[in-house]
């Protein structure tokens, strides 16, 4: 197996989709017998494994709950086969660093569409249009300068690819789930636990971003014979919780869910609501679906391919929120035929499988 040093300005204790795939992708490399390091930014809140090499770091003062780390290069990660960076930015110029002093392969992930986040710099829109612009040349600069490009959808290829304008191998990869820990269970305990009821719910668990437009499920959920339910937290959830009583929405704010729970929160729900437009795959549709909960998501994004309309879920237009409403209301009334065919698909999106096709890669490269 190949010795792997993994780079990112995204892990533990922050949990998100960059954080998780690194973890799942790591735990399964060891447990084929390899070594896959990580650098990271220090967090005096998470105490390090072994092989994982926190460096000095800042928080990020526009996105509360992140961290800028020094671009630098632990000296025990220096003997490995294949660098990966799971980020352009900081501690990615670490590795870009590591793989041309020792003439090794650099791979690199595509996580995040990084002029999405444009608005927490300013909501000035001709300012936005520029640190967006800024944000695509630079990352055409890093992503030419990797051996392959890893991307989790056809979606985020072509954006890479046409708008960003990146020449270099472009490998479309899922992040692939956890199956072995996303599978149903008995929902009725997190039911009762959070005092849910047992009538219809709709829900979300993930960070809730601006971006993510999450007040579109709000304004769907206006007129359901439904519970809303949120899991998980971020600077949007103020207006959310605000935008929900105004409306005089039944919704329920959870906060952040242990992931032993999210399992039993995604087998409570009925319908799982999704829509965010910037996801580059969306994992938590992904892990519903693996639980047997259809998804009703945005047909914009990576949403348009990791939902499957008729199948594990429904789209609906951007901004249409009766369109999104009607696409719930007949994922509730088709819930046991569509929990079905999420339940088929469980072996292709599993991250045994990513993980296969991840050591083809680096075989073919190193």
């Amino acid at each position: 197996m190949q010795s792997v040093a993994a780079f990112t300005d995204t892990y533990l204790p922050t949990v998100n989709g960059v954080t998780y795939t690194i973890q799942t992708w790591r735990e399964r490399w060891q447990r084929r017998g390899g070594r896959m390091d990580v650098v990271f930014p220090k967090d005096d809140a998470y105490s390090p494994e072994v092989g994982e090499y926190p460096v000095r770091s800042l928080p990020f003062p526009f996105y509360d709950g992140m961290r800028v780390g020094a671009p630098r290069v632990p000296s025990d990660v220096d003997d490995v086969d294949i660098v990966h960076a799971h980020t352009p930015f900081g501690l990615g110029l670490a590795g870009l660093r590591l793989a041309r002093r020792h003439e090794l392969p650099l791979v690199a992930t595509y996580h995040t569409p990084t002029g999405e986040y444009a608005e927490y710099l300013s909501s000035v829109e001709v300012i936005e249009r520029g640190v967006e612009r800024t944000a695509e040349r630079y990352e055409r600069w890093f992503f030419d300068r990797a051996d392959a490009v890893i991307v989790p959808s056809e979606d985020a290829k072509r954006r890479l690819r046409n708008e960003v304008g990146v020449d270099t191998e472009i490998v479309v990869l899922s992040n692939g789930i956890d199956i072995e820990q996303f599978a149903p269970v008995d929902g009725d305990e997190f039911r009762a636990r959070y005092e849910l009821g047992d009538g219809p719910l709709v829900g979300y668990t993930g960070r809730h971003g601006y971006e993510k437009h999450l007040g579109e499920l709000v304004r769907a959920a206006a007129d359901l014979d439904a519970t809303l339910v949120f899991g998980g937290d971020g600077p949007a959830r103020d207006e959310l919780e605000a935008l929900a009583a105004d409306l005089d929405v039944d919704a329920r704010f959870l906060g952040f869910l242990d992931r032993e729970e999210l399992p039993a929160f995604y087998s409570a729900l009925d319908v799982f609501g999704f829509p965010s437009p910037v996801e580059t795959q969306g994992l938590v549709a992904l892990e519903a679906n693996a639980c047997g909960t259809p998804v009703v998501g945005v047909n914009d994004g990576a949403l348009e391919d990791t939902v499957v309309d008729g199948q594990t879920g429904y789209h609906y237009e951007s901004g249409d929120i009766d369109g999104f409403r009607h696409g719930i209301q007949r994922a509730l009334a088709e819930r046991d035929e569509l929990s079905a065919q999420c339940l088929e698909r469980r072996d292709e999106v599993s991250v045994e499988h990513s993980v296969d096709r991840l050591a083809a890669l680096y075989d073919r490269l190193g």
